[in-house]
């Protein structure tokens, strides 16, 4: 008995069509979309003080009405997190959509996520709720089951758990459905989006439209579930991009830390996952092992945490180091007369010599300001800027007139028991079942570190190159940390990769890091490395504190650097 799940949204602004495409490409039972980041609810909290009835991804009712009378007729579920802020006010508005095309679907919700009352000064503060309230609305012939803020994962847990019949406890069928909703969240991610050897691939198959390994237009992904927990992730026959050990290996390292994948039903031994490619675009998962999960939730608040604003000087030519001086001199006066709390200067020297182009003569610097009081960094600031325009560097401006201060997010995530969290699945008939807390936790500990495989021999020939001849790399951001995974594609560069890619070699290639707490977790079945870097992105990725705010190119930056590689690796 196997179970199909697709996903059709991995964040809110993807693919419009997406859902049409899952619906209509092949056979499916369940369709699930995630919509909402850290950032995400943010943004919708925003939009619930303009509007109290807001809060939810409207861009999901939209996609609804072009294919709602689709899903149901062939059958398909549909399981998303497009409720946000609001999942009632969501399910209402399904409603009236479905009663409006005369379409007979009913429509359940999962509640209890939102903490912000409980939570002075956040403007939401919203609890990872897991997949049994999804699981109860499905028991209860739900059609459409809309939630708030559950952990990406359990879209995928909560229709398996429903549809095998899993109870809380039967940790390694729940792990194995983790793993399957982490690969799946992130849609196109799985299927050649955003992979580390693209260009390979392109080349492989040449850049003409329809081949198997089209790159311009991947297709979503979907799991085969099967009742012990494992499956084979693939996807729609005839659509772009592709699935290999090496795309779903990529998205299993992203946004996570050590070997325990932790959640609100099971925690995932992510060290215990055993890949094969399965055929053409299939990869099987199995072997997967869970454990019971920590006697807590995780709650991200969401706060405005000030204003913030930003000019970028225009440096061209000859002598950038020196223009660089002189305007963070000149703007000093205009910062000591009503200091922000936060000054950052930054020089991005993106020009070259004797360049055939004004654009590619010209190097950035970024001066970025922060303060909870608008004013200082708006129009004050602005002005002083404006005012260098006949009085600075030669060849002075800037890339956009300053204007005022901008409001920033700050994300922080807590945790609290999780029996302080109503979890509640509200049914299509209006009946509220309470979903009980789980009943046996393990307080989260890193296990011991497991062995390495042999060095790779020393003393033959090395060549100086970029890491990511040999390695591919992921990475992304969990609040105000990143983390960043590196994996190796056979056993001779595993070995090689697993003794030379140390802490302190990772700080050294990565000089941002050097201050700051890095982690390592080798993960040997998946022959990769996960650092975690604590602080790297500040208080989040709203804030903005740095040029990449959720550390999307942490990674290739890392393939970029050079190490003395063996040449038989080469």
């Amino acid at each position: 008995m196997t179970l199909r799940i697709g996903n059709a949204s991995g964040f809110y602004g993807d693919r419009f069509d997406a859902l049409r495409e899952m619906l209509t490409g092949g056979e499916l039972d369940v369709l699930t979309g995630d919509y909402l980041a850290e950032l995400t609810m943010l943004i919708l909290g925003r939009d619930r003080l303009k509007d109290p009835t807001a809060g939810y991804a409207r861009t999901f009712l939209r996609q609804l009405e072009d294919c709602l009378g689709l899903a149901h007729e062939r059958g398909v579920r549909i399981v998303t997190n497009a409720g946000g802020l609001n999942p009632a006010g969501l399910a209402d508005a399904v409603r009236q959509l479905a009663d409006r095309l005369g379409i007979p679907v009913r429509v359940a919700h999962v509640e209890g996520d939102d903490l912000t009352a409980a939570h002075p000064g956040s403007l939401a503060a919203h609890a990872y709720l897991g997949g049994f309230g999804i699981a109860e609305c499905l028991r209860a012939g739900a059609d459409i089951v809309v939630t708030g803020r559950v952990t990406d994962a359990a879209l995928v847990t909560g229709p398996a758990a429903a549809h095998f019949g899993w109870r809380p406890g039967e940790y390694d069928r729940l792990a194995g459905a983790v793993v399957a909703g982490h690969v799946l969240e992130c849609g196109t991610q799985a299927t050649g989006g955003n992979y580390a050897f693209f260009a390979e691939a392109r080349a492989h198959a040449g850049a003409e439209a329809g081949t198997g390994r089209d790159l311009r237009r991947p297709g979503f992904p979907l799991a085969e579930l099967h009742a012990d927990g494992s499956c084979v992730i693939t996807k729609h026959p005839g659509t772009g991009g592709f699935v290999d050990v090496g795309t779903v290996t990529a998205q299993l390292l992203y946004e996570t830390g050590g070997a325990r994948y932790a959640g609100p039903d099971v925690t995932a031994r992510l060290d215990s996952i055993q890949l094969s490619q399965d055929g053409p675009d299939r990869v099987r998962i199995e072997g997967v092992r869970g454990e019971a999960p920590p006697p807590t939730l995780k709650v991200g608040r969401n706060r405005l945490g000030g204003f913030r604003n930003e000019v970028v000087f225009v440096l061209t030519g000859l002598d950038i180091e020196a223009k660089a001086a002189l305007v963070q001199d000149q703007m000093a006066d205009a910062l000591a007369k009503s200091p922000p709390s936060g000054v950052r200067w930054e020089l991005v020297r993106t020009d070259h010599p004797d360049a055939d182009t004004e654009e590619t003569a010209s190097a950035l610097l970024r001066l970025v300001v922060r303060d909870r009081d608008q004013d200082t960094v708006g129009r004050a600031l602005s002005a002083a800027a404006v005012e260098l325009a006949l009085a600075s560097y030669p060849g002075f401006h800037v890339l956009a007139p300053p204007g005022k201060g901008a409001p920033y997010g700050v994300f922080e995530d807590v945790y609290v028991p999780q029996g302080e969290v109503p979890h509640v699945a509200v049914l299509h008939d209006g009946r509220r079942i309470p979903v009980l807390p789980a009943q046996d936790t393990l307080v989260l500990q890193d296990p011991p570190e497991p062995p390495l495989p042999e060095p790779y021999p020393a003393g033959g020939p090395t060549r100086r190159a970029p890491l990511g001849l040999v390695a591919g790399a992921r990475s992304g951001d969990k609040g105000g940390n990143a983390n960043v995974g590196v994996w190796a594609r056979s056993d001779e560069a595993w070995r090689w990769l697993a003794h030379t890619l140390t802490v302190d070699t990772f700080r050294r290639l990565l000089p941002e890091t050097r201050e700051l707490r890095v982690t390592r977790h080798p993960l040997p079945n998946l022959r990769a490395l996960n650092f975690t870097v604590e602080g790297v992105l500040g208080e989040g990725v709203a804030a903005q504190h740095r040029f990449d705010p959720q550390a999307k190119a942490l990674g290739e930056w890392l393939r970029s650097r050079h190490l003395d590689i063996p040449e038989a690796l080469l």
